[in-house]
């Protein structure tokens, strides 16, 4: 595993494990504790994804077995828009995935999306970064425009901005931007959802066989190679495996380049500029 060091000084790992739309209680605890066993020691979840519970499950079952301890995990929740209306409620919300974790802290806390009053609800999870519930803080889905606005007006730069990223939404000018101000960025979707054939794509996988890899581990390796720290999912422990296995080679310059070729600069997943959207990311209730 390669590493990120944030503006912490804590390492994140550049590969993880997400746990979005896995809603089954038993499911998801047991793809934790598999996802642990495989190797992965960066989760991913969030209060709306309903699933904080049974990724403390399979977190202490994993500890529990003596596959990790605590201390070896780097662990990763998110505030939703409905508590970002004001800082206690940011601040209660951390509190709730805590409880909800069952455990005494979590390694990085994001502001889900860039709603609500996204000033107050940083303020929030600030005063629970101060008071060591969370190790860093963050943002997510915070598009650069926004990004420079918060930056410039906080007490304490993001550690990490998570968005979408992979090589058919690349965000060039996002990435320049946190590097500006020493945000470590990280993919959500880092293989497009599946979209645009990305399992079969014919450059992928012509760069694939290169190297003995499937499309996908080329797609996650380009972004690891970009600096970007990525969350792909799976339930199935082969997936797993496979999604993990990118660290004995490296992309040429040139297949970096032929890659790039492909980003369409925008998102086919969510149009976040879309009113309809954002207001039903407002009224969605966590």
């Amino acid at each position: 595993m390669e590493y990120v060091t944030l503006n912490t000084g804590a390492k994140m790992p550049l590969e993880g494990f997400g746990v979005f739309q896995i809603p089954d209680a038993n499911e998801c605890e047991q793809v934790v504790y598999d996802a642990i066993k495989t190797g992965y020691r960066l989760l991913d979840t969030a209060s709306s994804y309903g699933n904080e519970e049974a990724l403390g499950r399979g977190v202490k079952r994993a500890i529990t077995d003596g596959h990790v301890s605590r201390e070896d995990l780097f662990i990763t929740t998110k505030v939703w828009v409905s508590d970002m209306k004001t800082e206690d409620a940011a601040y209660k919300a951390v509190h709730a995935s805590l409880e909800k974790l069952d455990m005494a802290y979590v390694d990085l806390i994001l502001l889900h999306q860039s709603l609500g009053d996204y000033f107050a609800a940083y303020r929030g999870i600030t005063k629970a970064y101060k008071e060591g519930l969370a190790k860093a803080v963050g943002v997510s889905n915070f598009y650069p425009f926004v990004l420079a606005n918060l930056c410039e007006n906080v007490e304490i730069i993001p550690a990490v901005n998570q968005v979408e990223l992979h090589p058919f939404f690349q965000q060039e000018d996002a990435l320049a931007l946190m590097k500006e101000y020493g945000i470590a960025p990280q993919a959500w979707g880092p293989l497009a959802e599946g979209k645009h054939g990305i399992f079969s794509d014919p450059l992928l996988t012509e760069i694939g066989q290169k190297y003995g890899k499937s499309a996908a581990q080329v797609v996650l390796r380009w972004n690891t190679q970009r600096g970007v720290s990525v969350l792909p999912k799976s339930v199935h422990v082969e997936r797993m495996e496979q999604n993990i296995d990118i660290w004995d080679f490296t992309l040429t310059d040139d297949e970096m380049e032929r890659i790039k070729e492909k980003d369409l600069g925008h998102s086919e997943i969510i149009d976040h500029f879309d009113p309809k959207i954002v207001q039903w990311l407002n009224n969605y209730k966590a």
